[in-house]
């Protein structure tokens, strides 16, 4: 497995740590998951993130290369913004959801899905060959990664940076220094929080200085490290996709409430004409978002929700929501059972439990 720059670090806080997209990562620290989300939604919290993948894309034909095989506009990014993306199969599957960064006009940064990176890696290296001015480097390993979340991470990171963050808009970023160190900052997270995204290269010693100013500015805000359990749990209270799970190469994207990204009008891409077909015909099912109204059950992936008997659809993500005390998940079902309000029943241990759908987010 491989380690992150600040493997020892996390292992020095008592992290549990366990394998995830080929790294050691935290899952978990001493204070648990429902706590750990908790201190995201009222104060600060810091996630190592730095298994995803960065791929540099750059030259004279980098737009037009990133339109071919992504499904949102590209073309309205302007230096210093992000967008959220994704790349889909011919048949209109989603390869994986990404983060697309301009950061000049013909210079970009693809973030993807860590557990992806090689699969694709070699898609993007598919899709370049026909581009004559592109290079294209994965720089994934190079790259470290902390994401800083909550309401009070402008307050925590603004004594680190002459970069008045509070400037910058969300899904926007600029390149400054903090904590001594140059790097990305980036105004976006997987939270639904305020928060950043610091990306930035890293030996160990770079990663201790950087974390120790961290916390040191996060001191008296009682910042603390948070695993990748709690950031499942607070992406899923706001109903945020998590490739795998709730997307995969079985899915359309607008089965997957992500109409709002897949600009049809742009030009060709790859799973245009798929997902074009799907528009107007319509989905037969789409992904929700649903409460259970009992506490005697958590859902998990792969649990059939039921109408009358009858399966409908499937759980894809399930787990207990710290703010509303209840469990929470997100399921695909038929598109006539869409609306927030409508009761469904999540099938297991041999019985039903009652459940409704929920508009999302559910936070």
């Amino acid at each position: 497995m491989k380690h992150t720059a600040f493997h020892d670090i996390h292992v020095a806080a008592g992290a549990k740590m366990v394998e995830f997209a080929g790294f050691h990562m935290p899952i978990q620290y001493p204070t648990g998951i429902l706590e750990e989300h908790r201190i995201v939604r009222s104060g600060v919290g810091v996630f190592d993130v730095s298994h995803m993948g960065e791929f540099d894309v750059a030259g004279a034909d980098a737009l037009a290369f990133i339109q071919s095989f992504t499904i949102n506009d590209a073309s309205k990014l302007q230096p210093g913004k992000a967008q959220y993306s994704a790349m889909c199969m011919p048949d209109g599957g989603i390869v994986d959801d990404l983060l697309v960064y301009c950061i000049d006009e013909q210079h970009y940064m693809l973030v993807v899905n860590g557990a992806n990176i090689d699969k694709d890696w070699a898609w993007v290296e598919k899709h370049a060959a026909g581009f004559e001015n592109l290079t294209i480097q994965n720089q994934s390993d190079e790259i470290s990664l902390l994401a800083v979340q909550g309401p009070l991470s402008t307050d925590t990171l603004q004594s680190l940076t002459s970069v008045n963050l509070a400037d910058i808009p969300y899904y926007s970023f600029v390149k400054g220094a903090l904590a001594g160190v140059d790097m990305i900052i980036s105004r976006t997270g997987y939270t639904g929080e305020v928060g950043y995204e610091l990306y930035f290269r890293a030996d160990a010693d770079t990663a201790r200085s950087v974390v120790d100013q961290l916390f040191a500015a996060g001191a008296q805000h009682n910042i603390a490290w948070i695993g990748l359990g709690a950031r499942d749990t607070l992406r899923l209270e706001k109903g945020y996709c998590l490739y795998g799970n709730d997307i995969d190469e079985t899915t359309n994207p607008l089965e997957a409430g992500l109409g709002w990204i897949t600009k049809l009008a742009k030009g060709e891409f790859t799973g245009k004409e798929a997902i074009a077909q799907v528009k107007q015909s319509g989905p037969t099912r789409k992904l929700v978002g649903f409460v259970m109204q009992t506490e005697k059950l958590l859902p998990r992936k792969g649990y059939p929700i039921v109408v009358n008997g009858n399966v409908v659809g499937t759980v894809t993500s399930g787990g207990m929501s710290a703010n509303l005390g209840t469990g929470i998940g997100l399921g695909y079902v038929t598109t006539d059972l869409t609306e927030p309000g409508t009761a469904i029943e999540i099938s297991a241990r041999n019985t039903t439990f009652p459940a409704l759908v929920a508009k999302l987010p559910m936070v």
